[in-house]
Formats: C-alpha cells, structure tokens, sequence
C-alpha cells in the first residue's frame, strides 16, 4: 500500500518519525476499508486521512517532547521589557526637554 506523499510532512508536524507514521497509516487504511467496506474511491480514502490525522494526533498527546515555543517567546517578551521602559523613559525625557521650547514666549 502506497504512503501519502505528504506523509513526511504530517510525520514531522506531530512530531514522529517517519516509521511510525507509516504504521499509523497503514492503521488507517485497515480502518478505512473495516468502516466503508470499500477501497480506493473517494468515501475510502476521505476516510483514511481522517483516522489517521486522528491516529497522529492521539500519537502527538502521548510524546513527552516539551513544547519551547511559548517558552521562548514569552522569555524574549521579558528579555524586551527593560528596553520597553527605557524606550518610554527617554521618550518622556525628550517631551520634557523639549516642552520649554515649544512654549509660546510671552513678550513684555
């Protein structure tokens, strides 16, 4: 039975391997065929992508792999703070300085 080209594709974003999700497909299609009774037209393979985007995705919950995405962004977001306040800092200071300026000179 011959894999999706796309398989790689779904592997790597549910984080398995390539081996595994081979298996996995190969569990779809025997569900496929057990649900339609049928193999190789539309209903079949409709059915097919659906258990096993469902297959990777129960694969997907039980990986231990740690998710660093929000871990990292909200570290840059704390990283960025002191920089923000500064920014604002100087930003107020330059309205200060240059308020005096702007001022309408009253004449005598």
């Amino acid at each position: 039975m011959n894999t999706p080209k796309l398989l790689p594709w779904y592997a790597h974003k549910a984080g398995v391997s390539i081996e595994r999700a081979e298996i996995l497909w190969r569990k779809a299609v025997r569900e496929a065929t057990e649900e339609t009774g049928w193999v190789g037209n539309a209903e079949y393979w409709g059915a097919a992508m659906d258990h096993f985007i469902h297959l990777l995705e129960s694969e997907r919950s039980t990986l231990c792999t740690p998710q660093v995405v929000p871990f990292v962004r909200s570290q840059y977001r704390i990283w960025r703070l002191p920089l923000l306040a500064m920014e604002d800092m100087f930003a107020a200071l330059q309205d200060a300085w240059q308020r005096p300026l702007r001022a309408p000179q009253k004449t005598a």
